[in-house]
């Protein structure tokens, strides 16, 4: 093969690998590395990760199908509290990313798993992170949809051992820690993990308790959301580098067992165009107050944060003005 090839070869596969990184946010910037190199077995992998909503291949917020090629979307990740590798359960971790075409942006919006909100079908109101137990990835996507007026076109759902493998397979990535602090591992023995406050190199073990923490944290659900939107920079800078990723195979392998998925191959491979967002990603909170309701601890969002962070994401989505309209 001529060096002329290799190097047009390379330089293929070295756009597709920093391309697909970015559509990850949380978890698929490294699979979508792994696929760089082994394109062949990840899109293998991928199609035995697939699940397809009930609802089908489109929201129902949405007239037609929308795709990642040349649509602004949106993507629902969701972390899950599974260690039986079934990934059931309640989600521990909940963002919704959007994408816009036009400008190669992404927004970043964290949903606190305590928040007090009304889920589809039940009669009254309960936390969003119990969405996922009483009805799985629909009723999940269709709360989201539902307390955001936003359509939620794709999703990816992960347990803690993906995310550990990601992590380290990245070598891990750089955080800053803002207090000392020891939380559970993946495994749930407590006081197992100690971070010291500051800039540091943090493993899969080592972040998951970063995103984890939360009730040492005095913002807390506002502040685990701030610190998962920071893993979720920390993995697109690290993961934008070829010399990052030292196990492919064994991120490929947790693709399989350790996620669901409804965008194919080739969904993600679309996404080549946001290969330039890595500095271009806004975060987006919810305000709200920790309340007690029937003994049991919410989180009630503030209802002006909750519409404002609602009109951001439309916006960017393109389905509604950049400006508020008067009769």
């Amino acid at each position: 093969m001529s060096q002329s090839r290799v190097k047009r070869r390379k330089t293929r596969t070295q756009r597709l690998l920093r391309s697909i990184m970015v559509l990850g946010i949380l978890s698929l910037l490294v699979f979508g590395g792994a696929a760089g190199y082994f394109i062949y077995k990840l899109s293998n992998v991928t199609s035995g990760a697939q699940q397809v909503l009930d609802r089908g291949g489109k929201s129902e917020k949405r007239d037609v199908a929308v795709s990642p090629s040349k649509d602004n979307i949106s993507i629902l990740f969701l972390g899950v509290d599974d260690r039986d590798g079934n990934l059931d359960g309640r989600t521990d971790a909940l963002l919704l990313a959007t994408f816009n075409q036009k400008d190669k942006s992404i927004k970043i919006l964290s949903l606190p798993r305590d928040s007090y909100v009304e889920i589809p079908g039940r009669s009254s109101k309960d936390k969003i992170n119990h969405a996922h137990a009483f009805g799985g990835l629909d009723l999940a996507v269709s709360t989201v949809e539902n307390l955001l007026d936003i359509p939620v076109d794709y999703y990816v759902k992960l347990n803690f051992d993906a995310f550990v493998e990601i992590i380290d397979a990245l070598g891990g990535v750089e955080l800053d820690v803002p207090f000392t602090f020891s939380e559970q591992d993946s495994s749930g023995n407590h006081g197992a993990i100690t971070l010291n406050e500051g800039m540091q190199t943090l493993d899969g073990e080592e972040a998951l308790a970063f995103v984890r923490m939360r009730k040492k944290d005095p913002l807390g659900d506002i502040g685990r959301g701030m610190r998962q939107q920071e893993v979720i920079k920390a993995i697109i800078k690290k993961g934008a580098s070829l010399t990052s990723i030292t196990s492919y195979d064994d991120v490929i392998e947790s693709v399989g067992t350790h996620m669901t998925t409804n965008m194919s191959f080739g969904n993600m491979v679309a996404l080549h165009s946001y290969a330039g967002a890595i500095n271009n990603i806004e975060n987006i909170n919810i305000e709200g107050v920790n309340s007690r309701i029937g003994g049991v601890a919410y989180y009630e969002l503030d209802d002006v944060s909750l519409e404002t962070a609602s009109r951001v994401m439309r916006v960017h989505l393109g389905i509604a003005p950049d400006v508020e309209t008067t009769p």
